[in-house]
């Protein structure tokens, strides 16, 4: 659709300028031995001016300021249409050949400026004022004010719709974006045009002295111009800043999606820099960036681009390379580059950063996504220690799409009423007496349009941000909520509720905890928190206070997927753990794999050293079950006894439930009314065993 316009724009300014010079009266074709002095020098003069041709700042492939606008108007005013056109045509050539432009873009501004021409003309024979006879009418102003906006107003907004077709945005948006600077510019030469035009009726030479006011006029352009180059550079390393370089990259975007080529951005930032700033002082730091700053420049081509995007990052544009070997070879050479110490004043300055690389346009089509693409596999590459990521949209835990889904689940969260959260449990069976003991309640959250999320993906999302906390409290208040009431009903269990890290260093968790357990009139026995063992290891010292008060409050700490991190031993005496969870990728490879099954067994027995409980999550089959119990291990949960449930069915699956390893042949139960809900009168309930095959549920899910 772009190239259309383009060719119907080229198009048209043929037909145009074709049926404009067979209609139009006083076309002006004088012989080359005729042609005045005075238009000579304008037209040397136009052509000289746009030697430099201006553009408005940031943008190498924008719409270049004509310069030479007022002696075109001028030789159209004094000698007529074909003359003007001439020389326009001759300078448009010029500017946009100088800048390297392609031949579709030089045809396309020299049919745009042709078109821009010719309703100027257009709107002086509709004043009845050909050529320079509008200068000898009352009407003279009028007219020249209306042929000077209509050349502005043909030529922006042909510009502005090309531009819109590109990059799929509004056309008036590019238009306001470019109005202010090449308004002024034009409007100013546009008011000289008939200065020049008597200049050159009265006496040649007057030209040139008409022309020192022009030459004012690019001056004062040409420096706004510098004023704007200077505010996308940065001050310490003369580098382009981020906006300048995201006008650079757009450039480069433009080009390889005409020329379909590639190219890839890459972000640095470098580590520890702070420290150099504390320890160093920030001028050691400022003398940091700027050797940086120089080697970077020394270790890019032609091809490449370096920039100073933030306080201590850097960008890097990779144009138009072949094969992806060329972009790891650069992230390589950058990294090499950083990995030789820095001696600033006497003193050796050891320099790593983490580069993540984004490529177009497999990676995204317009700077702002490159750029945080880009962003998400550096934090990724600095995350993995690794040095160099390249981006892969499962690093990318905000993307507009996941930060929409936590709006979502925020609202949930702050209107109980509105459906969507849900808790369900999952029973916990002692491997020695087959008693379920207890449940652990699992989030569920099915958003309006998505369906049910993955549980995951959500605490993965939500962990980083203040939802978190929201998330966290709505579970424990919902789970003490549901234990009392079953505990009204007669049933007493212990509930297992996930809480983050975050959590534990509130101060105001424990207080909050207690003002649950009190309302509810529920013992703090029956209640405990997992948290993941990674979580816990990493900043074990903040939470002592917190775990110190839990103990003694009477709430139990369980430590979930154990085994997959670095727990140390020291930690796991001091802190007050009472239960220790065998991740489940343990679990359920201990049907073929002998490692796993030595794994489980080591943490059963580290287990009762420590005189903790161990749970084993992930227990599928029978067989499982009977490897566990001989193992020692204390408890169990997975799909061999029950799936995650609502809170509604689980006394019913209580009712229909028989501890495995029991006689098959016994036909009916008693159970404790301390084990499930009693029936009216303070009567027990009888269960017939031909409802439940040995605890297995009858169907399963992929949701576990």
């Amino acid at each position: 659709m772009f190239f259309g316009y383009v060719g119907a724009v080229i198009g048209s300014a043929v037909l145009v300028v074709g049926l404009s010079l067979f209609l139009a009266p006083m076309v002006w074709i004088p012989s080359a031995d005729r042609v005045p002095a005075a238009l000579w020098l304008m037209a040397g003069m136009a052509v000289l001016i746009e030697w430099r041709p201006l553009l408005p700042p940031g943008s190498r492939f924008s719409q270049a300021a004509m310069m030479s606008l007022s002696f075109i108007m001028a030789i159209l005013l004094t000698w007529g249409y074909l003359p003007a056109l001439i020389v326009q045509t001759i300078v448009a050539v010029l500017i946009f050949k100088r800048l390297g432009a392609t031949a579709w873009r030089i045809g396309f501004n020299a049919a745009q400026f042709a078109l821009a021409l010719t309703s100027s003309h257009l709107v002086l024979l509709a004043f009845g004022m050909p050529s320079a006879a509008v200068l000898d009418s009352g009407r003279g102003l009028v007219a020249l004010l209306s042929a000077g906006f209509v050349w502005f107003a043909v030529s922006h907004l042909l510009v502005c719709f090309a531009w819109a077709l590109r990059f799929s945005v509004p056309w008036w948006r590019m238009a306001v974006r470019a109005f202010g600077y090449e308004a002024v510019v034009h409007f100013a030469q546009l008011a000289l045009a008939p200065i020049l035009a008597v200049a050159a009726a009265a006496n040649t030479w007057l030209v040139l002295l008409a022309a020192v006011p022009i030459y004012a006029v690019y001056r004062m352009a040409r420096l706004s111009s510098e004023r704007e180059r200077m505010a996308l550079s940065d001050s310490q390393t003369s580098l382009p800043n981020r906006k300048g370089f995201g006008l650079e990259v757009t450039e480069s975007i433009t080009r390889a999606s005409e020329s379909g080529g590639r190219l890839a951005i890459l972000i640095c930032d470098l580590d520890r820099f702070a420290a150099v700033n504390n320890s160093l002082g920030h001028g050691v730091g400022d003398q940091l960036l700027r050797e940086l700053a120089s080697r970077f420049q020394r270790c890019t081509d032609a091809n490449h681009l370096v920039a100073k995007i933030g306080g201590d990052e850097f960008g890097f544009l990779v144009a138009e390379y072949h094969t992806d070997a060329e972009v790891d070879r650069f992230a390589r050479r950058v990294q090499a580059t950083l990995s030789r110490p820095v001696w600033l004043d006497e003193i050796s300055v050891d320099v790593s950063g983490a580069i993540g690389i984004a490529c177009y346009p497999q990676d995204g089509t317009d700077f702002e996504t490159l750029f945080r693409h880009a962003d998400v596999a550096m934090y990724e590459a600095k995350n993995r220690g690794c040095g160099i990521a390249r981006y892969a949209p499962e690093y990318d835990h905000h993307s507009p799409e996941r930060l929409a889904l936590l709006g979502d689940l925020r609202r949930a969260l702050e209107a109980p009423d509105l459906p969507g959260v849900e808790l369900y449990y999952q029973p916990q069976v002692d491997l020695s007496t087959g008693e379920v003991v207890g449940v652990e309640a699992l989030l569920r959250y099915r958003h309006p349009t998505q369906g049910s999320v993955d549980p995951a993906e959500l605490i993965a999302l939500a962990e980083h941000s203040v939802v978190m906390r929201t998330l966290t409290y709505r579970v424990i208040d919902e789970a003490v909520s549901q234990l009392a009431h079953w505990r009204r009903e007669g049933l007493t269990l212990r509930a297992s509720v996930n809480v983050s890290v975050r959590d534990l260093h509130a101060s105001d968790f424990c207080d909050y905890l207690t003002q649950r357990l009190t309302k509810h009139r529920v013992p703090p026995v029956a209640l405990r928190l997992e948290i993941t063992e990674s979580a816990l290891m990493a900043d074990p010292r903040r939470v002592v206070a917190t775990l110190k008060r839990l103990e003694e409050l009477g709430v139990g700490l369980s430590l979930d997927d154990f085994g997959t991190g670095f727990s140390s031993m020291q930690h796991l005496r001091r802190l007050q753990v009472s239960e220790v969870k065998i991740d489940k990728s343990f679990v359920l490879g201990m049907h073929d794999d002998s490692d796993a099954v030595a794994i489980v067994r080591s943490i059963i027995e580290l287990g009762r050293a420590l005189g903790l409980q161990v749970v084993a999550e992930g227990v599928e089959d029978e067989r499982t079950w009977r490897q566990l119990r001989s193992l020692g291990c204390d408890m169990a949960q997975g799909w061999f006894h029950a799936k995650p449930m609502p809170a509604g069915e689980l006394a019913g699956w209580l009712l229909r439930y028989r501890p495995p390893g029991l006689p098959r042949s016994v036909s009916s139960r008693t159970v404790s009314a301390e084990s499930v809900p009693q029936l009216s009168g303070g009567r027990t309930a009888t269960v017939p065993l031909a409802e439940s095959p040995v605890g297995t549920p009858v169907s399963r899910s992929v949701d576990r």
